[in-house]
């Protein structure tokens, strides 16, 4: 559990307000419980921090407000639109013997000893965080789907799931999925070994050859014929002329 320390605030305006994050400090404000609402002011440094861890909106803090601590739990975080600087914080008192509904990531290891993601499969994550209703006194940083030993097939659902005592899913009723190893969506085909693609390739060109060669054979073919046809007609027009001659001539 972290603790942070804080300091309250008496800011009424929003000129006071923007005053003192120009300071570095992050107003927030604390709520919840039998006790009024709570204003406050963290250094922004100390929320950066916090609100890049994961499982920053359902970890437990403790907040000291000049001398007196109390348990609460970040309940939303507000960031400046051009800056994405944080620029405001709600906190959830803890009251004991309450529940309340937190999303909890979910976090997958022993990744390298799965034989089926050794094989190519594919891990689906389908909820990267689960909502669990959860009593205030336990509640989880984290739940571990383990994958040590799991093949492809595998369906990791919540019944899989170890959760601690008093927590529940707030989907009930059903089974759901988490996640699931799935085999390769891409299947990878042989290379052609290299002799038929040198074979494929001298049976083109020996095809090509003869194609032309028969190609040459019916022009030539043509040529002659044509040739012949030629001399056919002169021998026949010499014919006819002969013909035509007085006999006299002819002797």
């Amino acid at each position: 559990m972290n603790s942070i320390e804080a300091s309250i605030r008496n800011t009424n305006t929003k000129g006071e307000v923007k005053n003192l994050r120009s300071k570095g400090i992050v107003p927030a404000i604390v709520y919840g419980g039998k006790n009024q609402n709570q204003k406050i002011a963290i250094s922004k440094k100390v929320i950066k921090l916090l609100a890049d861890k994961e499982n920053f909106l359902s970890n437990i803090l403790t907040l000291n407000i000049e001398g007196n601590s109390q348990n609460v739990l970040p309940r939303e975080i507000k960031f400046d639109t051009i800056t994405d600087e944080p620029i405001h914080v709600d906190f959830l008192r803890i009251v004991g013997g309450a529940k309340i509904a937190l999303e909890i990531p979910v976090k997958f290891i022993n990744n390298e000893k799965s034989p089926g993601l050794k094989r190519g499969g594919v891990l689906n994550i389908v909820r990267r965080k689960v909502e669990l209703k959860c009593p205030t006194e336990n509640i989880p940083d984290e739940l571990i789907v383990d994958l040590e030993n799991k093949d492809i097939g595998e369906s990791f659902k919540i019944s899989s799931i170890k959760l601690p005592e008093g927590v529940t899913p707030t989907i009930q009723g059903r089974d759901f999925v988490v996640a699931t190893l799935a085999a390769p969506t891409v299947i990878k085909e042989p290379e052609k070994p290299a002799e038929e693609s040198v074979e494929g390739a001298e049976g083109t060109e020996g095809a090509e050859a003869t194609a032309e060669g028969a190609e040459g054979e019916a022009k030539a073919t043509e040529t002659d014929k044509k040739e012949s046809e030629k001399g056919d007609k002169k021998e026949a027009d010499k014919n006819k002329k002969e013909e035509k001659k007085p006999a006299a001539e002819k002797k």
